[in-house]
């Protein structure tokens, strides 16, 4: 869903509306029409029935505006920052920069949007005798509002993801376990199982002729299985990033040559590459003297100095120290090597060896070849060469966003 329009600020979020938000609100209004034009008070005045079924659709929505605003306020309360509000096709929903770092805060951030709705529920169902005697057509509006705003909160207590009782379900079995994955998984599972409830019920309800009902409920069962898998997958991947490690993925895409040889020795080498695959004429080339490593070199001085100087000075004179090549541990998880590949020029890691030593090198392409083996995916071998030809993540998986929401979710421990 993209972020759609911005409306204005309240409290300083931005409120903005999907143009999905536009077909509902016409729907609803359609359908609150119908009901209020077969009122007694209605008869004749067909321009009070569609005010009033207007009305009835705008207000239900600023219902689920104060239902998001409750989710936000307590977040702001938990310190995490709201990023915006937006109304869509199915309600609405508040994004946040991050989750809150503790069980019981993220339960409470969960819990305060069903718990405006409920008050809004009681208010408005405690005045609808009251409207009644004032105008019937108010009456009705106000008995729907207090109604839907019931079924709002209760239908967003339904403890499966992305739910808000999915929230708390997760959040309470974080509280319970320890292991905030283990209630995402939990919740996950139980927003599957609802899913599929709803859209058997919607399906049942549409071959008895409740079209609408039935088509609303499929709907929502899709929309909860879409954002079911959607989190199935994405806890997959972030278990292949925090238990893969850098060592099982990294490939030797670097040449190696004494500091003693002249220069031509690498234009040499360099002319190799253009002709042949391996080595790839990116390759870095590293520096050895007596065994040991010394440094690298890059084309630099190639370019700088006349053909005529090439035998005469050497690789040694124009070494760089090693550590001036973005470097990795072999044993650190991918999801750290995500990250500095995306602080890398080079987009390329140095391997190291547990004693410091360079063992291979790491690109996106290589990186993102070996999730994919880990989620057990295989692609065409013409669209691996096509990323490794452009060093970019197969089928651009969203690698960094994943390990961003990772450590926003606090799920990362740095020390790893």
């Amino acid at each position: 869903m993209g972020d759609g329009w911005q409306l204005m600020r309240i409290g300083g979020i931005p409120l903005r509306v999907h143009p999905s938000w536009f077909i509902i609100l016409v729907l609803f209004t359609l359908a609150f029409q119908r009901e209020v034009a077969q009122l007694p008070a209605a008869q004749g005045l067909v321009w009070a029935s569609w005010l009033t079924g207007f009305l009835t659709a705008l207000l239900l929505f600023v219902s689920v505006l104060l239902h998001e605003l409750g989710h936000s306020v307590m977040a702001l309360r938990e310190g995490v920052k709201v990023s915006s509000i937006t109304l869509f096709l199915l309600g609405g929903v508040a994004r946040v920069e991050k989750e809150c770092p503790t069980p019981m805060g993220a339960l409470r951030v969960a819990a305060a949007g069903p718990a405006v709705s409920l008050m809004l529920a009681a208010a408005l169902l405690a005045s609808m005798h009251a409207a009644d005697h004032v105008n019937p057509l108010l009456g009705n509006l106000v008995t729907q509002l207090g109604w839907l705003n019931l079924i709002l909160a209760l239908f967003n207590l339904l403890p499966g993801l992305p739910l808000d009782g999915g929230l708390i379900l997760k959040a309470l079995v974080w509280q319970w376990t320890g292991s905030q994955r283990k209630g995402i998984q939990v919740a996950t599972a139980s927003g599957r199982c609802l899913s599929l409830l709803a859209m058997m019920i919607g399906f049942w309800l549409m071959f008895k002729g409740g079209v609408w009902t039935g088509l609303w409920l499929v709907m929502l069962g899709w929309f909860g299985m879409g954002a079911s898998r959607s989190q199935t997958q994405t806890l997959a991947l972030q278990q292949v990033l925090q238990k893969e490690t850098v060592g099982k993925t990294a490939s030797r895409h670097f040449r190696v040559v004494e500091a003693d040889q002249p220069l031509r020795t690498l234009s040499q080498m360099r002319l190799g590459a253009v002709d042949s695959d391996q080595p790839r004429l990116s390759d870095w080339v590293l520096v050895c003297k007596n065994g040991r490593w010394v440094g690298f070199i890059t084309d630099q001085p190639l370019r700088d100095l006349p053909v005529q100087q090439w035998d005469r000075q050497t690789i040694s004179d124009h070494l760089q120290p090693l550590d001036r090549l973005p470097s990795i541990q072999q044993s650190s998880p991918l999801w750290k090597a995500v990250l500095a590949l995306e602080q890398s020029e080079q987009g390329r890691l140095l391997v190291l060896s547990p004693a410091g030593l360079p063992d291979g090198t790491l690109d996106r392409s290589e990186l993102g070849e070996a999730v994919l083996r880990g989620l057990a995916v295989k692609l065409p071998d013409a669209m691996l060469e096509s990323a490794r030809r452009n060093n970019t993540y197969p089928l651009g998986l969203p690698l960094l966003q994943v390990v961003n929401s990772m450590q926003a979710s606090g799920l990362l421990d740095p020390q790893a």
